[in-house]
């Protein structure tokens, strides 16, 4: 995000580059919860080394890219401004994607289940909350290398479509979609505790799901 700038200075500001080195610095968000809270469904050990590891090395990617980006507009250089979408999109879908991710889930027995309108519309669409998730395992599981299952908001349509995206790629920028629930399949979320069983893994986060994020975010897409 950008500071509000006093009009006087703000107007100085024609170059992309000048209103670049203005902006804050990404930084890695504070868990809600401890590390250990969600086992047994996560580990303590997951939890630490993706939190604290990955998705700080995508805060840092993202932070390096956007400097460089910078630099590029600074030169006018299009082509270091076109090589450095790649970095940025990976890394800025990183830092959002996990970021996401974290807020969606909870201890056990604090992220609530959804209900009113959600899960009128969850039930309108796949039945009952059961064989959505059920759907939503299946397609997810079926992502081929690293990726994310989404619960998303489909605004042209007014409605809910579980999608999938492959890396990093955030789901609102790449499909129009606005994300509900994110689920990481990368191996660094489970593969600690999980190996090479994906199934296992997305059958057991549902026990620590944050519903009540998961419900705000779609009330809040209406």
């Amino acid at each position: 995000m950008l500071r509000t700038l006093p009009r006087t200075f703000a107007s100085t500001l024609s170059k992309p580059s000048a209103i670049a080195s203005l902006r804050f610095k990404h930084t890695l968000p504070a868990l809600p919860y401890a590390y250990n809270a969600l086992e047994p469904y996560i580990s303590k050990e997951i939890m630490e080394v993706h939190h604290s590891k990955h998705h700080q090395a995508y805060v840092n990617g993202l932070n390096a890219a956007e400097e460089k980006l910078g630099s590029a507009f600074n030169s006018s250089d299009v082509n270091d401004e076109i090589a450095l979408q790649s970095a940025i999109k990976f890394n800025g879908g990183g830092h959002i994607n996990h970021t996401i991710f974290w807020e969606n889930l909870a201890p056990k027995g604090h992220g609530g289940k959804p209900t009113g309108e959600l899960l009128s519309e969850i039930e309108k669409t796949w039945g009952s909350l059961d064989k959505f998730i059920e759907k939503f395992n299946a397609q997810t599981a079926a992502v081929q290398g690293s990726g994310w299952g989404w619960l998303a908001y489909n605004k042209d349509f007014k409605r809910l479509e579980i999608a999938t995206t492959a890396n990093q790629d955030p789901l609102k920028p790449t499909t129009g979609l606005i994300p509900l629930l994110g689920i990481d399949v990368w191996e660094h979320a489970y593969y600690l505790q999980y190996k090479n069983v994906r199934p296992d893994y997305l059958k057991a986060v549902w026990e620590v799901v944050n519903w009540k994020t998961v419900t705000d975010r779609f009330n809040k897409s209406q």
